[in-house]
């Protein structure tokens, strides 16, 4: 089996905390924090993509960059868009710039965001984009950046995602369950909730594909679990799994529940082109928030 060196900025996030969870005799991985490399450093960028290749070389790995580093604070962007497009857009292109000058595979992590949410099935990689929030944009900018760089890269575009150490929507369901009665939750916008692991494995198994030339042809693929439901019905399911009455749970529109930045109402991903490339499809979403629950 190859054997891996793995580089993940942004390491110390939910997906980044996943990977390192998946380290082995076959795969390294280091996760450094935004701190320690700052994707909007060309410097740090360099030196830790010139460590990583060297590293690897020595240690007889290949060497893989997964781009974990974003800003995700949907609702901030909207009035600090400059700031995320440097993180996003930039700092994506300076991460993809190194990894072409050493000759270093890279996997960019992107999302649903990138997508109006206006479609009636799951959309494809290939559909077009059309991102209606400052986030959404800016992570547009960054799969250009990449894409048109040189480097060998691939975009993976997913959704949902929740994982241990980390803010995210199954956490704060966690907390309002043993604060309230009763939790409002839109019932009008439907994903896929993805959980961070089997995103991590997915990713993982896709850079020793790239490392033994059985690489993709194409270079936009989507990753979540199967499946697709509500917020609602998430917020149910995860009552469900607390032990607690899923029908404390109350249906609410997303009119009622106004936030800064637009939320696309339909934000499916297809994994067809994922599971045509020889990837293993993720198992479906309800067993996955099970799995979170039981570890």
């Amino acid at each position: 089996m190859t054997m891996l060196s793995v580089l993940v900025p942004g390491g110390t996030g939910q997906l980044g905390q996943a990977l390192s969870a998946l380290a082995s005799p076959g795969v390294q991985v280091v996760a450094p924090s935004s701190a320690d490399v700052d994707v909007t450093s060309a410097g740090s960028v360099i030196a830790a993509v010139n460590a990583l290749a060297a590293e690897a070389a020595e240690a007889g790995r290949k060497p893989l960059v997964i781009n974990a580093a974003a800003y995700t604070a949907v609702d901030a962007a909207e009035t600090d868009e400059p700031r995320a497009f440097r993180v996003n857009a930039d700092g994506a292109r300076v991460l993809a710039a190194a990894c072409s000058s050493r000759r270093v595979p890279l996997i960019h992590v992107s999302t649903d965001y990138v997508f109006p949410g206006d479609a009636s099935r799951p959309y494809e990689p290939e559909d077009p984009l059309g991102p209606r929030s400052a986030y959404g944009r800016t992570k547009a900018a960054g799969e250009d950046a990449v894409l048109g760089s040189g480097a060998q890269v691939w975009v993976v575009r997913t959704a949902w995602v929740y994982g241990a150490g980390g803010a995210n929507f199954v956490e704060t369901m966690r907390r309002l369950e043993s604060e309230r009665d009763t939790v409002s939750v839109v019932d009008d916008q439907r994903g896929s909730p993805t959980f961070a692991g089997d995103l991590a494995g997915g990713l993982l198994e896709l850079g020793r594909a790239i490392a033994e030339g059985r690489a993709p042809q194409r270079r936009v693929l989507h990753c979540t679990n199967a499946g697709e439901t509500t917020w609602f019905g998430f917020a149910r399911a995860i009552f469900e799994e607390l032990g607690a009455d899923p029908e404390r749970v109350k249906p609410c529109t997303t009119a009622e529940f106004p936030r800064p930045a637009p939320r696309p109402p339909y934000s499916v991903l297809s994994n067809e082109a994922w599971v045509t490339a020889g990837l293993t499809k993720l198992r479906p979403w309800r067993e996955a928030l099970h799995a979170y629950f039981s570890a």
